[in-house]
Order: C-alpha cells, then structure tokens, then sequence
C-alpha cells in the first residue's frame, strides 16, 4: 500500500467510532475497525487528546515501541505527517544503545579500556537468540533446534567452557577471535551479552548446564570417554547437566545419599538415588552426578537411559531452563565413567568449576542489570507524573543514581578479577581468586536484588507485570551468605600470623 501525506487538519476529522485515526511519531494510524479490540477499551482512543490528534507522548507512557513493529498493528499505518519527520527509533540489531550506563565504558564512546579488543556479537543475539527467548520463554520450552545448531557452527558451547586446549582446531565467531586470542575477557563479554535477551528461564536453557557441567568431563574423563563425549556436546548434539543437590543435601555436597555400589567384579557401579534443582535435567542426555559409596564421594558420568527418570520443577524463573528432579533407580554405570579419583576423594572434582561458574554468573547478572538500568532511563524520561518526566523528582534520581552506581562499580570489580584470571593458572586461581570471586558473586547478587527492587518502585504496578512496559524487571539473584563466609575464611587463611593492632 502507498503511503499517503496527509496534513494534521485532515487527521483531526478523523475523531469518531468507525472512522478513527490518530499520529504517532509522524505516522498516520488508521484505527477505525482495530478500536474495537483495543485492550484498553473504545473509549480511550476516543479520549480528545487521542482521537485525531498526535497521540506520540501518550503511546510511549503506555507501551513499548516494538508495539508498532508488530505485523498486526505496522499494517494499520496509512500514511506520514505532511512536513514532518520521524524522531523515534528502535536500536537496531547489533547497535550500540546512545542511552547513559547502558553499555559498559570499553562499548561506550570517548571512553577506553586496557582491557577489551574485539567488540560485540550483538547482532547474534539480537537476530537469533532475542526472538526466540521471548517465545520460548513463556512457553516454557527450551531452546530450538536452530539455536543450538548456531551455537554449535559458532563454537559458543565450547567459548563457554574458558580459554583452553579444547578450544583449538575450532572456528570461532565466524574466525572473530583465533582460538589461541581467546581469553576470559572474550567469554566475559559473551555472557553479558546473552544475557541481554532478558529471559532467565531460556538463558540457562541455552546450554547452561554444559558450562556448569561439561568441565568436569573435559578436566578429569579417562581419555576414551572424554574424546566420546566431549565433541558431540560442544557441536551442539547432546547436552550435559551437573546432578549435585539433593532435597537433603545442597550447599552440603558431602552429605549426599546417592549412592553407588561397586559391582563384585568391579566393572561397574548401581547408582540408587535422587537429585534435585538441576538445571537442564529434564532434557539433557548426560549426567554429571555426584554419589556416595562406602569409601567416600565419587563422580560418574550417567547417561540417559534405563533407570533414569526425570522430572519438571517449575521454577520463579520460567520452565525453560528444564530445571528437573533427577530419579536413578538401580542405574548401571561402567567404572570407566567415574570423573576424577575413585578413592572417595571425588569432592574435588565437584568444587574445581565453582569458581569458573561462579565469575560467570556475576558475568550474566551485571548484564542483565545493566539492561534494567538503561530501562529505568528511558521510562524516567518519557513518564510523565504533574505534568513534567518521571525524573525530575529527587527521589527517582536518588535511586537512578544508586543504580547506576551499584552496576559501575561491580563492572569494575569484575573487570579486575577477570584480569587477574587471564594471568594466572588454575593453581593459582584456586589458592589467590577463590575467595575474590566468592565475594564479587555475594556483591552481584545484591546489587541485583536492590536494583530489581528500586526498578519496580519507579515501574509501580508495570514492574511485577509480565508483558508490556515493565517485562525487562524482574528480580534477579542467587545465594549470597555462604559465598560470603567462603570470602572471609579464604581471606582468614592468608591472614600473616604476625599481625597486629
């Protein structure tokens, strides 16, 4: 359909049931047979400053601009503003956003960092993860097909593991980054910008249980099980979930009752037991499970089959993630498939991701702050409350101002940790970072709970509403006191003995 120009007087003879067009953003709405079916009722489009009328402030209080992309309502445009000219446009994909703090300062112009060199795989995400996490989100389905084939022909699962052997020979990012470049700073950015997609259930449904779960294959598989497994996973064809909680026992890993016996013949184990909250459970193909046997704690590799049921936990985060309680009933299990020591000493192999997990969560959760704090900005600016924007009352400037705050000084935390990784080996990781990393995540976490917080006070009722203008806020965090007594005690054990007030 060609698009008329149309002057405002001829717009403003348009202001009755049947015959009804409003502007928005120098485009000419026809509403008249799409009035009825308004949500919000006939009469408010028949409102005298709607009907006929530039109606591009009241639309933008009310919904979000990708309103007006939709197929269904982009069809009702009919034409332009005679003299006029579009002011407003959506962040195109793979854009950066002009808004204050909502990119890093290394994204940001006129600022630098020591520590960044390659940019962004934004377009990636805007393009193939964005679309699909909102439908799938809410239907509470995991990732599909094509997802994961992308992730896989980009190397994403196995970007996700860390810098490392695992790496080489593997194109990655379309050769954005050679496999000997990529550092913690490149996975660093991968997670925080995944997590911009705004959909916690869908994130960790993306293979969250491969990066918690398959470094336990890749550091401690006897060779042939490794070399099995370890390819089919990060070419996207099989997942992995770390099967540690239980209902009795979960920051307490050694008080797991899973328990595995040894065959007379010692050629395999029978796995009794149950597990719970794993993410990824209910449709991963592997388990990385954590078992008690008459020595001590030990690891196996339980592949889905006889024996082995799972079911759905639905969790405040969505059931895409496929968090699931995790039944062995009598599961045979070859002895080749123990993951590390058999001794009873297994408890290693469990805690020697936690720190690697744990940096990466901090990773997710800032950026997915950092996104409530561009859209805190924006509502503050465009909301209008006594006539003038929601931000000109110091009370929303104090929180926005707390916000930001918080979200710039974890970033920097961050940064620092991640450097200080990028210089160290595993060894001295473990003994220097633990605790830094114990304390960051605790900090993450509450800047996290006290943003979502401040965001849904200057969001009110749109804050704990799903769809609409405040679906980006929710409140996001993970456990903070245990991590924050690991800080301390690691912090203790370093204290020289010789120091005094």
């Amino acid at each position: 359909m060609t698009l008329k120009e149309l002057t405002k007087e001829e717009v403003g003879k348009h202001v009755r049931e049947g015959d009804l067009w409003i502007i928005v953003d120098s485009k000419v709405y026809d509403l008249s047979q799409f009035a009825s079916m308004h949500p919000g009722g006939l009469s408010v489009l028949l409102e005298s400053d709607i009907a006929g009328q530039d109606a591009t402030e009241t639309f933008f209080s009310l919904h979000r601009y990708e309103v007006l992309q939709r197929p269904q309502f982009a069809r009702l445009q009919i034409g332009t503003v005679l003299g006029e000219k579009q002011v407003i446009f959506p962040r195109g994909p793979g854009a950066l956003s002009k808004v204050p703090y909502a990119e890093p300062t290394w994204l940001t112009e006129g600022y630098h960092s020591p520590y960044y060199k390659d940019k962004t795989l934004r377009t990636f995400v805007d393009e193939t993860l964005f679309p699909d996490a909102q439908v799938l989100q809410e239907k509470g389905k995991m990732p599909g097909k094509l997802v994961f084939e992308a992730f896989a022909k980009m190397n994403i699962h196995a970007m996700r593991l860390g810098p490392g052997a695992h790496l080489k020979g593997r194109t990655l990012m379309n050769g954005t980054v050679h496999p000997e470049e990529f550092d913690y700073f490149h996975e660093l950015i991968m997670s925080q910008e995944m997590s911009r997609i705004h959909a916690r259930g869908y994130h960790d449904g993306a293979g969250g249980g491969n990066m918690i779960g398959l470094p336990a294959i890749k550091n401690f598989a006897r060779p042939a099980l490794r070399d099995r497994i370890l390819p089919e996973v990060l070419d996207g064809k099989k997942l992995v979930c770390l099967a540690i909680s239980e209902a009795f026992a979960g920051s307490d890993v050694a008080g797991t009752r899973t328990f595995a016996k040894k065959s007379a013949d010692g050629t395999y184990y029978t796995v009794t037991g149950t597990k719970k909250w794993i993410t990824n459970g209910h449709f991963a193909d592997y388990f990385v499970t954590g078992c008690r046997t008459e020595k001590g704690m030990i690891v196996l590799l339980i592949e889905r089959g006889d024996g082995v049921e799972t079911k759905h936990i639905n969790t405040t985060y969505g059931p895409a993630s496929g968090t699931a309680f995790v039944t062995f009933d009598q599961v045979k299990v070859p002895v080749e498939n123990t993951l590390g020591p058999d001794n009873g000493e297994g408890l290693v192999v469990i805690l020697s991701n936690f720190n690697h997990e744990r940096w990466a969560m901090s990773c997710s959760s800032l950026g997915a702050q950092r996104l409530v704090v561009e859209e805190c900005l924006k509502w503050t600016t465009q909301r209008k409350v006594f006539g003038k924007p929601l931000n000109s009352q110091a009370v929303i400037r104090s929180k926005l101002a707390a916000m930001i705050a918080r979200v710039e000084s974890a970033q920097a935390w961050l940064e620092n940790v991640t450097y200080q990784m990028c210089q160290m080996n595993y060894k001295q990781q473990s003994a220097l970072l633990a605790g830094q990393i114990a304390f960051l995540k605790k900090y993450c976490t509450e800047t996290a709970q006290l943003t979502a917080k401040d965001a849904v006070q200057i969001f009110g009722g749109r804050g704990i509403t799903k769809t609409g203008m405040g679906r980006f806020i929710e409140h996001v965090g993970y456990a903070e006191d245990v991590l924050g007594d690991l800080g301390v005690r690691q912090a203790l054990k370093q204290m020289p003995r010789n120091a005094r007030l």
